[in-house]
């Protein structure tokens, strides 16, 4: 998995399990996600929508290096949520 948002060199494994998941979810949507799919339910529909917000997100505020204690619970959230659509992320 080639992490775009990381520098090479040594990082914190907390900041590397943020990244790739989030680079998993952008791969996801740039090489797997056909929104043309007819047969996709409600469900799959919604739960792709907010897996482009979340990705959205990630892209505005991947420059943040080193977050606080605010913006780490941000994270946090935005990375639970990933987590709990990722039943969604199958083609």
């Amino acid at each position: 998995l080639r992490i775009t948002t990381l520098a090479s060199g040594w990082r914190d494994k907390d900041s590397v399990l943020l990244h790739a998941c989030f680079q998993l979810l952008g791969d996801f949507l740039a090489q797997e996600l056909d929104e043309s799919q007819p047969d996709a339910d409600s469900s799959h529909r919604a739960a792709h929508a907010e897996l482009r917000e979340l990705h959205q997100w990630w892209m505005a505020k991947r420059g943040a290096e080193v977050p606080n204690e605010a913006d780490y619970a941000v994270e946090n959230a935005k990375l639970k949520r990933l987590i709990d659509l990722r039943w969604a992320m199958w083609t």
